[in-house]
């Protein structure tokens, strides 16, 4: 069998004429105020994040984040309390773009909502169909930006100001 090869490098030209790829973020926050965050399963390293991800052709962004919810942690059960006021986005470093998404795209845009677990935690089941995560916490909101990859820091950082206001914490 033929050894798959890396994909080729891509100039910082190149990426940016690359668009950004439309997706969605979920701030879960339980009763007390805390995020569910959890571990990457494909990055070795420590990469907690709020679950994420792409937009399917035609949804809207609400949808998109009820079927991510229910599709990386295995439970929709929640209230929708809110949404960021402007689409977020981040860069890959230029090293990941062609391997990630399949060098399509030069990173996200992503529009966050903030929802209110109503379950408790026995209804989260991370062990899904497709599973992304290996293991899941809750943080509070401001050590969020301490947890994530570098390169999506600032995203964060700028969440905590944003959602901070809104489930009653002063930053």
């Amino acid at each position: 069998m033929a050894k798959k090869s890396a994909p080729r490098p891509m100039s910082e030209a190149e990426i940016a004429k690359l668009p950004y790829r439309p997706g969605v973020g979920i701030v879960l926050l339980n009763q007390r105020d805390q995020v569910f965050v959890a571990q990457r399963i494909d990055n070795p390293g420590p990469a907690w994040q709020m679950p994420q991800g792409g937009i399917d052709k035609g949804e809207e962004p609400l949808a998109a984040a009820w079927r991510e919810m229910k599709e990386e942690i295995g439970t929709d059960r929640a209230r929708y309390i809110g949404e960021s006021k402007h689409w977020l986005q981040y860069d890959l470093p230029v090293e990941l773009v062609p391997q990630i998404w399949k060098g399509r795209y030069r990173g996200q845009k992503q529009k966050w909502f903030a929802f209110r677990f109503l379950g408790d935690d026995r209804d989260i089941d991370i062990e899904t169909e497709h599973p992304e995560f290996s293991s899941w916490r809750w943080a509070e909101l401001e050590e969020i930006p301490g947890l994530i990859v570098p390169f999506k820091r600032q995203l964060y950082e700028d969440l905590v100001a944003e959602f901070a206001a809104l489930i009653g914490r002063k930053k």
